[in-house]
């Protein structure tokens, strides 16, 4: 398991992943709308702009050659995407990423917690890995939601 800086030649495979995983496992929890919204959110333009402004920053965990989970950070402390490939779940990969990304807040001044939007399917994730709710599930856009928090200790 080896976890990498995706750069924007690495987006078209995130991608395809992200897509097939939302497919599977977030898109019948969705309306019509929402995966329309999230469809249009994750593109090929709309990533490589966000990464190239510095807006997003994207890591992937390899796993025998095989790009097997990513995740994303908007800013410096909040997931917009974390998403792992269903042959490789329960092996420890979203955690792995989510350890990445909690040295990179830690090595920011001032970065005290990292917030996510959490989709239905993951909520369970989320607090496995330590989040816990700060609101009620919300709706908008058709996208479903519960805001979640992590407090991140020394």
């Amino acid at each position: 398991m080896e976890i990498i800086t995706l750069s924007v030649d690495d987006i078209p495979a995130a991608i395809d992943l992200i897509w097939t995983v939302f497919d599977e496992f977030e898109g019948p929890d969705y309306s019509t709308e929402g995966v329309k919204e999230f469809r249009r959110s994750i593109n090929q333009e709309t990533l490589t702009g966000m990464v190239e402004r510095g807006e997003m920053r994207l890591w992937g965990c390899n796993v025998n050659g095989q790009l097997a989970g990513v995740i994303a950070t908007r800013g410096a402390d909040h997931i917009s995407l974390l998403f792992v490939r269903k042959e490789n779940h329960r092996q420890g990969i979203a955690r792995t990423l989510f350890d990445r990304v909690v040295m990179e807040c830690r090595d920011q001044n001032g970065v005290n917690r990292i917030t996510v939007n959490s989709s239905p399917y993951a909520v369970e994730v989320y607090h496995r890995l330590g989040f816990v709710d700060t609101d009620t599930e919300k709706t908008i856009n058709g996208i479903r939601f519960t805001p979640m928090e992590y407090l991140i200790t020394a």
